[in-house]
Formats: C-alpha cells, structure tokens, sequence
C-alpha cells in the first residue's frame, strides 16, 4: 500500500484539482493500493490535524474545475517556526502529523512561500514533492508554474473588453493586473491584449515618460491609451527608497492602488479622462484554461513517477517543454524576475509599446 498526504496552499489558482487529480490517477494507475490523507486549507490542516480520508474516486470528475477540493489558506513561511498563539510548536506539530498517519510522502502544491516550507519540511526529514503553482510564474527552476496561463486568459480578457469603451470614448484606461513583486503575468496580458503602456514592478516608469507615450498616440489621431499595470509597479523616485520606507510612503496615499495614483497624475498634467479597471481576484477564478490542464496532467504524472522511483525533495518542473526533476534546495527561496533586457520586451519596444523607463 503506497499513503500519500496531499495539501494546496498559498493562493488559489485555476488548475489545482487538474495537478492533484493528475498525480493520484497515475499513482492509482500504477500502484494496487492507495490511500490519500487530504489535509484541508493548506499547512494549516497539516499543523492542527484537520484532514480527511480520501480514495482515488474522490480526485474523478475535478479536471475543469476550479480552485482546489482541500481548500487552501496562507501560512507566512517566516512565521513557521515561531509558536502559534497557543504556544504550538508548527514545524513539530507538521513533522508529528506527517508520522502520525504514517506518509509514504506529501506532495505540496503552491508557490513560492510553500515550497521554501516544502524545503523545510524535507530538511527536517519528511519525504516531500513540490508541484509549482502560482499565476505569477514567478517560480525559480521551472519555465512556467501551472495557474500562469489561466490568469493571463482572464487578464487578457479584461483588457480586451476594456479596448471597446477606451475607444468609444477616447479615453486613457488603466487596467490593474496581479503581480506585487514579479511582472509576468502583466507582461503577457499587456502582450496579448494589445495594451499601449506596459510597466512592470521590475522596471521602474516615469511618469513623463509614460505621458510622452499617451501624448505620442494622441498626436498621431488615436484618441485612446490603454495601459497594463502591475500591481506592485514602482516609480523611478520610489524605487530609490527602502522597502521600510517606501511601505511608509505608501500608508499615506490617498489612493487605493498604484493604478489610481498613475490615473491621478496623468489627470492632473494632460488633464485627460482616465478609468481605472481592476480584474481583481477574477484572474484567479474560473475553469482553468486547455493549456494548463494539459500542463497539469503532466505535472501530475511525472510527480507520480518522482514517488514511485522514491526521488523525494524535489519540485516537478518544466524546462524546454520536458518534466524535470530540480532538487528544492536549488530553488526554494529564489524568485524569477522579469528581466528588463528580456527579448521580448526588447520585441514589444519595437512596436511602439512603452515600459515608462525611456
């Protein structure tokens, strides 16, 4: 009998049943015997002890839909080994748990912050997978994270129904994406849905150059800009400052988002109209897109054949378009960021698209 533990944490995405149904279907396939402990919402179910039984049919019929059967909560990685309110020792209550119900192996999906707990749990002992989830593909050692595909469909979407408007009334629309500390997902969605002005967190704008941008169009007829802003976009002056700092700064804005603080500026200088959308936690929801349940299927596979050859610590990654195996302590820790030499914003510069840095 193989006894797998399985929890989802962190942010929710689209395709977290389809690599969860993945990985049992295979190991189910191949093993005579397989008993699934789901632990609910996330390292919290694993700490405290709330889980259920669950069997292989339990994992049917949960390839399109989305979210995640376990729930999933967040856990700070930093907090881990500080003591709960009660005094609960959290790595040892896991490590007990994981004992307790005599795991063969626990296979953790979710994003950066799990998968250093993931590593953490693999140096105290435990036998643990890591399957990478997160819409802001900003894993380290794999070339996308399952969830990235889906939310640049809704992103995309969104700027797609916002052009219609901008261009009804010609106006400046600013259409906010998720992504505080990377900008892939903006990158993409910028891309995709043909957004003028693109600025991510990885490249500080200025805001005259970002004017100079609208102005540019304006000159040449077109009478609306739409722009693709990451939530965690900085500006040149801002990007001087200290994280304390800066976090200080913004304690004091008058607005709800970097996106509303951009609207405000362009108002108050072009005295131009401007909207601001903001897709929200809509990038996260939904069925999860083709692209992604046949990423996750994969996924799911290849972390049931990692369990079966006994080839624990390790996260199931995709490079070149090939599931790989990369050990955890090579990745855990480590974000990938967009690089502003990348060539495809060298590509989309080409076209006319401005970053706000020149």
């Amino acid at each position: 009998m193989l006894k797998i533990g399985m929890l989802t944490s962190g942010g929710d995405c689209q395709a977290l049943n389809a690599a969860m149904r993945g990985v049992v279907k295979s190991l189910a396939h191949k093993v005579d015997k397989l008993e699934i402990i789901g632990f609910i919402d996330g390292y919290k179910g694993l700490i405290y002890g709330n889980y259920k039984k669950m069997t292989p049919e339990d994992f049917s019929g949960i390839l399109t839909r989305g979210g995640t059967i376990l729930g999933s909560s967040r856990q700070p990685f930093k907090l881990m080994r500080e003591p709960d309110e009660n005094g609960l020792d959290k790595v040892e209550a896991m490590k007990a748990n994981y004992r307790k119900h005599k795991l063969d192996v626990l296979v953790v999906l979710g994003g950066n912050g799990s998968q250093k707990t993931a590593n953490l749990l693999r140096e105290e002992g435990l036998n643990v997978i890591h399957l990478p989830k997160t819409i802001d593909n900003d894993i380290y050692g794999t070339d996308v994270t399952f969830g990235f595909q889906s939310a640049i469909d809704v992103a995309t979407q969104a700027i797609d129904c916002i052009h219609t408007t901008a261009a009804s009334h010609n106006r400046v629309f600013i259409v906010e994406v998720m992504g505080h500390k990377v900008g892939w997902l903006t990158l993409y969605a910028g891309c995709a849905g043909g957004a003028d002005v693109i600025l991510l967190p990885e490249i500080p704008y200025d805001i005259n150059c970002v004017i100079e941008a609208i102005n540019k169009r304006s000159k040449k007829g077109r009478g609306f800009t739409i722009l693709a802003v990451a939530e965690g976009a900085v500006s040149k002056n801002d990007a001087l400052l200290t994280k304390k700092e800066y976090k200080k700064k913004k304690k004091n804005w008058s607005y709800p988002s970097i996106a509303y603080k951009i609207a405000d500026e362009i108002e108050q200088t072009c005295g131009l109209e401007v909207r601001v959308t903001v897709p929200g936690h809509t990038q996260r929801g939904g069925s999860p897109a083709p692209y992604d349940r046949v990423l996750c299927t994969r996924l799911g596979a290849e972390g049931a054949r990692a369990i079966l050859d006994k080839d624990f610590g390790c996260m199931i990654a995709v490079i070149n378009g090939e599931m790989k195996r990369v050990p955890l302590e090579e990745t855990a820790g480590r974000l990938k960021m967009v690089d502003p030499d990348d060539s495809m914003i060298e590509e989309l510069k080409t076209l006319g698209v401005s970053f706000g840095d020149n």
